[in-house]
């Protein structure tokens, strides 16, 4: 057995097996590109493309580097079903393989392979790693002044609104050890782009996950289009919204019943 096949088998030391998933859809200028940073950056961890069936030839890029790499793998959807549909199925297809933990990674390259060390050796003694924006030591490199404020707010209304100590829960770049997810109700997810992200940060936190933030240098996309739209901001505050009135009628269920028991 190589050195290479000797890696793949140990995995990242202190996690284990670790599964990159890289949702695409026309990512034809960037597959290759973040593909050969991630296995420059973190070479024990395994990727898989969750393609969704990219009309601009995306997925035969994936499937030429995985013929090239056992340790690149491809998913072909059927079609462009959404962010947080292509994360479900990354997760389903690591947790039928065994692996110890799943990385979320955007293909255009804002997400740097090169902090996810960083953010597997947090995941050493976390169930949860979410690689923030907005935490200490953090930078956003290239954002104009409405997608700061955006984010910023957008992240400051879940906090206060779901009760939890994230700083950064739209953030798509995230390892999630294996039993974390498996503590999660992942059939009930239905929210995709940053509403996805933030209901599983609600989810895990009311899971009783270890959550952690680990700073990154987020920059906006050299090549291609953004797949942001005004519908996935409005999705992610309408989602918010009734998420924590849901969580607010059932405490107040919770309280006289609790009173009745006492002293």
């Amino acid at each position: 057995m190589g050195v290479a096949a000797d890696r793949r088998t140990a995995g990242h030391p202190g996690v284990g097996r670790v599964l990159v998933v890289v949702p695409t859809y026309n990512e034809a200028d960037n597959v290759s590109r973040i593909v050969t940073r991630i296995r420059a950056a973190a070479p024990a961890v395994d990727i898989l493309v969750a393609d969704d069936n990219s009309p601009d030839g995306t997925g035969a890029i994936a499937d030429a580097l995985a013929g090239g790499d056992p340790q690149v793998h491809v998913l072909h959807r059927q079609g462009k079903e959404g962010l947080g549909a292509a994360y479900l199925a990354g997760f389903a297809w690591a947790r039928r393989r065994g692996y110890d933990a799943v990385v979320e990674m955007d293909a255009d390259g804002s997400h740097a392979p090169e902090d996810l060390p960083a953010l597997l050796a947090a995941a050493r003694n976390a169930d949860v790693v979410i690689g923030s924006r907005w935490t200490r030591g953090a930078q956003v490199v290239n954002w104009p002044l409405r997608r700061l404020l955006l984010s910023r707010c957008g992240n400051l209304y879940a906090r206060l609104a779901l009760g939890m100590p994230v700083s950064d829960a739209t953030g798509g770049y995230r390892v999630y050890r294996s039993s974390a997810l498996d503590a999660i109700d992942l059939a009930s997810v239905r929210s995709q782009g940053y509403a996805f992200q933030v209901e599983l940060s609600r989810l895990a936190h009311r899971a009783g996950a270890r959550i952690v933030e680990v700073p990154i240098t987020f920059a906006e996309r050299e090549h291609g289009d953004s797949k942001m739209s005004p519908l996935i901001v409005v999705e992610a505050l309408w989602r918010i919204t009734s998420w924590a009135l849901r969580d607010r009628r059932v405490v107040a269920r919770r309280r006289p019943a609790a009173l009745a028991r006492w002293p």
